[in-house]
């Protein structure tokens, strides 16, 4: 349901929109017993509470009571709540604004959407607070340990001209990264093959047959032990850059997911993945303008 209808039912609440399921077109008991099992993070306590405060309701904007029947089919919409969440180490920072876009640069460690144990501070959440823009939305994403731009939809009615332009793949895409200086090595300049979900969902993995993924890659320059790259993804996978450096043997530095899962305590922001969304350009839908977006954050000195 788009998330106009959401609003109808559910306003935004701190940034925070509803978040919506939907009941099977089978089942009995009660909406709370479905919940409880749907959901099952989410203790008895806090759904009845939940229900006592109007916070629950159907697709009508009608409350959902802790005793109402199992009704096949109907959506409900409720309020996603966390006790506690993780205290980032940086904030954002917004680089442009318009009537029609809105650039964030993202510190490492910050989700761009809410998830898993990041909500108030996901990037969109935080940035409709500070701005007021309910009807804000990420034209893209970018992993929560990648830095860099993410740039924003202010309002609905012309986000599906500048999402054209991501989807006809009307933009360039420049990433910097630190990988290991591998002398031995010759850095391949084009990365191409087929992404797969691996067996954990977290991660992604290659495997054979047609590409689906490609990446330009060239050297900036190197020290000792670290080498600095440009990344220009032409496709956008998930983990792209990250599985096609660590597919070359150049591994990007501090990189919690390849080759291996090696993540951080909780609260530890001391190894940020070096790799940073540096510049995007475009040609802007609306008015036909060249648009350039740069960074101002680094990474890490690699010589």
């Amino acid at each position: 349901m788009p998330s106009s209808d959401r609003a109808k039912v559910l306003p935004t609440r701190d940034g925070v929109g509803p978040s919506c399921v939907a009941l099977p077109q089978t089942g009995s008991g009660t909406m709370l017993e479905f919940l409880l099992q749907r959901l099952p993070g989410v203790p008895r306590d806090k759904w009845l509470a939940r229900m006592n405060m109007g916070d629950v309701v159907d697709e009508h904007g009608v409350r959902v009571s802790p005793v109402r029947a199992f009704e096949p089919g109907i959506r409900l919409f409720y309020y996603r709540s966390l006790e506690l969440e993780p205290e980032l180490a940086e904030a954002e920072t917004v680089l442009y604004r318009d009537a029609h876009l809105l650039v964030a640069d993202k510190p490492h460690f910050m989700p761009v959407t809410p998830s898993g144990r990041y909500l108030h501070s996901s990037l969109l959440v935080r940035l409709k607070v500070s701005t007021g823009l309910d009807d804000l939305a990420p034209l893209h994403r970018i992993d929560r340990d990648t830095a860099g731009l993410v740039l924003f939809s202010v309002q609905r009615n012309t986000r599906g001209a500048y999402h054209a332009v991501f989807r006809d793949r009307r933009i360039t895409k420049l990433y910097e990264a630190v990988a290991p200086w591998r002398p031995d090595l010759k850095v391949a300049s084009v990365r191409e093959s087929r992404l797969v979900e691996a067996e954990e969902f977290f991660r992604v993995r290659e495997v054979d047959g047609s590409p689906n993924s490609l990446t330009r890659i060239e050297l900036l320059g190197h020290g000792d032990r670290w080498a600095h790259f440009a990344l220009r993804p032409v496709t956008g996978k998930r983990h792209q850059l990250r599985v096609h450096m660590n597919a070359l043997g150049l591994p990007l530095r501090n990189d919690a997911l390849y080759p291996v899962v090696d993540t951080a305590a909780d609260g530890d922001w001391s190894r940020p993945l070096q790799l940073l969304a540096r510049s995007l350009c475009f040609v802007d839908p609306l008015t036909g303008k060249n648009r350039s977006f740069v960074s101002q954050r680094t990474l890490l000195p690699w010589k």
